[in-house]
């Protein structure tokens, strides 16, 4: 039954390509887009939606003057706009301005103490709310800050702890800094979690760590299994963290690849632990639907994750090149992106940022930038996804009316506004809303309050009903029992007569 399930799942997917394919693209914006746009209903199934982002263009380093990029890793954004690429074959870090168009900067070295040094693979980049650069300068095995002019900072590296094994290798990855300048890193080969260093540079330990659940079997054959196949297997390791972003409140955003595709992101408080909220359904890895063989089957595989603010976030699937994005209840806002030649789509998506109104995925094989405008539909989304974070539901309703406008079978918009009228305290109207949003939760909530706003608003006449209704029962057993006293007492004196 599982296996015709999934079958079914499968077919439906590719119905649905066919469809993106032969429909006329009217209904979605415009021209045909290189990539499908779906999202997921309350059973699963696979819906084709509007387009919530459509290709806006690519910038390489021969587009800017700066010759071309050679396997980028990384990228980010500073408060003003500019773009730090970590061009990583190329050992260097080129700073374009906002409309990525013009090098601002190249940072091939810096002067450290007199000497200069030099980066070899620099795989990561950030730049802190403070206002400096951190540079995951991987084959270094150190992490470089420096000011944004280019000035030494300090270097992080050589970590030194009892909890860190013998020759343990620093090769940082992926770094990113909070408001207290803690540095969190990505490091190869570190399966216990993320390092934590400082300001000062002084490790502190490992954030993050992600536990590993063994099924029966496993845990069966490790009985069976002699201590050499033992130290081997690799079933029982960690997954390794991919990517890495934070927000304002210190909570540390990290994609890590799931090999059962229901959690490629997690949300770390300041302790370690992982609070993300997971919607209706329970999952926030990506494709719900899959193929089992071929070189695209299996779960996604989120590489890169981006905080957009509002409690919305995106993740970058390297297995099929998708861009998921989901709000702060793990809801699942909108899907697109996809792997191919043509322009909009990718080879190797290595990494994802984000501004207001565009989303920008890294390609490494094609050492590209490549950009996504938002839509009508995709704004109103985040428009909407924003204004009830912020507690403004009755903006929020207008927002969501018009996504229904566009896409009348969207049960995140109906959820919305479902939403906002249980805030409002309109529990009946909410009701309708939530049932057509499939939202178990709040629909529950709603029926609940209603049920009670029912017996509040007609307390009284209820209690008259049921004060009267008691009487009427008194005095029918009053009656009842005078009736069949008297039916008793003559029946007795029959009887006394009988015996006389």
């Amino acid at each position: 039954m599982r296996r015709r399930k999934t079958y079914l799942k499968l077919a439906a997917l590719c119905m649905a390509a066919l469809v993106a394919a032969l429909v006329p693209m009217e209904s979605l914006y415009a021209d045909e887009l290189p990539y499908e746009t779906y999202t997921y209903d309350y059973w699963e199934n696979i819906v084709i939606t509007p387009a919530a982002y459509v290709p806006a263009g690519s910038v390489t380093g021969t587009d800017v003057g700066a010759g071309e990029f050679s396997e980028p890793q990384d990228f980010c954004l500073d408060d003003d706009g500019n773009l730090y690429v970590a061009d990583t074959g190329n050992n260097r870090i080129v700073v374009l301005d906002p409309t990525y168009s013009e090098v601002l900067q190249v940072i091939d070295s810096f002067d450290m103490r007199g000497t200069t040094s030099t980066f070899d693979a620099p795989y990561g980049v950030c730049v802190s709310e403070n206002g400096q650069l951190y540079i995951a300068d991987s084959n270094n095995r150190r992490v470089v800050v420096l000011e944004l002019n280019g000035d030494f900072v300090k270097i992080i590296d050589n970590p030194q702890s009892e909890i860190l094994e013998d020759g343990f290798d620093f090769v940082p990855l992926k770094v990113t800094v909070d408001y207290a300048d803690r540095v969190y890193v990505i490091v190869k080969n570190a399966f216990e979690g993320i390092l934590v260093f400082e300001n000062t540079g002084d490790f502190t330990g490992y954030f993050g760590t992600i536990d590993v659940t063994l099924t029966l079997w496993e845990k069966f054959w490790r009985r069976l299994a002699s201590k050499q196949e033992r130290a081997k297997s690799q079933l029982y390791i960690p997954t390794e963290f991919t990517g890495i972003d934070i927000d304002s409140d210190g909570f540390v955003y990290a994609s890590n690849i799931d090999s059962e595709g229901e959690q490629g992101v997690r949300r770390l408080n300041p302790r370690g632990e992982d609070v993300i909220q997971k919607g209706e359904n329970g999952n926030v890895g990506g494709d719900i639907v899959t193929g089992t063989y071929g070189t695209y089957s299996g779960p996604s595989e989120f590489t890169d994750v981006v905080y957009r603010g509002k409690g919305m976030y995106s993740a970058l699937d390297r297995k099929r090149g998708r861009i998921f994005t989901y709000d702060k209840e793990g809801n699942l806002l909108y899907i697109f992106g996809g792997l191919g030649s043509q322009e909009g789509t990718f080879n190797t998506p290595i990494a994802i940022e984000s501004t207001d109104s565009q989303i920008l995925v890294l390609d490494a094989y094609y050492g590209s930038i490549l950009l996504f405008d938002a839509t009508e539909y995709g704004q109103l989304i985040n428009d909407a996804v924003g204004l009830r974070y912020d507690g403004d539901e009755t903006e929020a309703i207008a927002k969501w009316e018009r996504v229904l406008e566009l896409n009348e079978n969207n049960e995140l918009a109906n959820t919305g506004i479902g939403k906002a009228y249980l805030t409002a305290g309109d529990n009946k109207t909410a009701m309708k809303y939530l049932k057509l949003g499939m939202n178990r939760k709040y629909y529950s909530i709603a029926w609940k309050r209603y049920r009670n706003e029912i017996l509040s608003n007609n307390i009284g006449w209820i209690l008259t009903v049921i004060i009267i209704v008691i009487i009427l029962l008194i005095v029918y057993f009053r009656i009842i029992r005078r009736h069949f006293g008297k039916h008793k007492g003559e029946k007795k004196k029959k009887q006394e007569g009988l015996l006389t």
